[in-house]
């Protein structure tokens, strides 16, 4: 690997979009490449330049070319892994209607195509600019992994009278905050006797943008 070729810029802005497609904060890759949640910080600030064997491992972490994520114009992928790359479909939901499973047919308004590997049971088209600030915007696809139950400040698909919507999920004593990241939003709060309302639909584990 060529050192002299790092971008420090690119890496930052392309390590960003790693960590956003896969739902990863600082702290959660912090822990993976055991550094602290500040030298992260200052990656995806670009101030701080990473050691090979840091670019090694994230590129391990996200399976993608290290070269192009040290920010060369070269494929995003290795060769290698693209050859071996196995696809699944997944059900792009549409309207979920209270009452009936989130896959039942009449849910389901086409397919998107994500890698065998990701663990995820359906996705979400965004609709509005509520999580901008998480860098998900109107349009984007959403891809979920069903569960009843996420981690507090986790980003997940969540059922409010009947209908879905994308917030990350804060819990509070017997309360759930559910919280945009957009501050023209306020925060949605519901008590323990408010709970029938509310239900999770699944983990946001990643996203796909369109080209704008």
């Amino acid at each position: 690997m060529n050192n002299k070729a790092f971008d420090q810029e690119k890496f930052a802005e392309r390590l960003i979009k790693l960590m956003t497609e896969n739902n990863d904060t600082i702290y959660s890759l912090a822990e993976y490449l055991h550094l602290s949640p500040s030298a992260i910080s200052r990656y995806t600030s670009g101030s701080m330049k990473p050691k090979i064997l840091t670019i090694d491992a994230i590129s391990t972490k996200y399976r993608v070319n290290p070269t192009w994520l040290m920010g060369c114009d070269v494929d995003k992928y290795l060769e290698t892994d693209k050859s071996t790359r196995t696809f699944k479909r997944v059900p792009l939901v549409g309207t979920i209607a209270a009452g009936i499973p989130i896959l039942a047919q009449q849910n389901i308004e086409g397919f998107e195509f994500v890698p065998e590997d990701i663990n995820v049971d359906f996705c979400l088209r965004v609709k509005g600019d509520s999580m901008t600030g998480a860098r998900i915007l109107d349009g984007d696809i959403v891809f979920i992994r069903q569960q009843s139950e996420v981690e507090t400040g986790e980003i997940a698909a969540v059922m409010i009278d009947g209908e879905a919507t994308l917030k990350r999920v804060y819990k509070i004593n017997s309360s759930i905050i559910l919280r945009p990241e957009n501050p023209n939003y306020p925060e949605q709060v519901y008590s323990k006797r408010d709970m029938k309302d509310v239900s999770i639909l699944g983990k946001a584990i990643r996203f796909q943008s369109e080209v704008r």
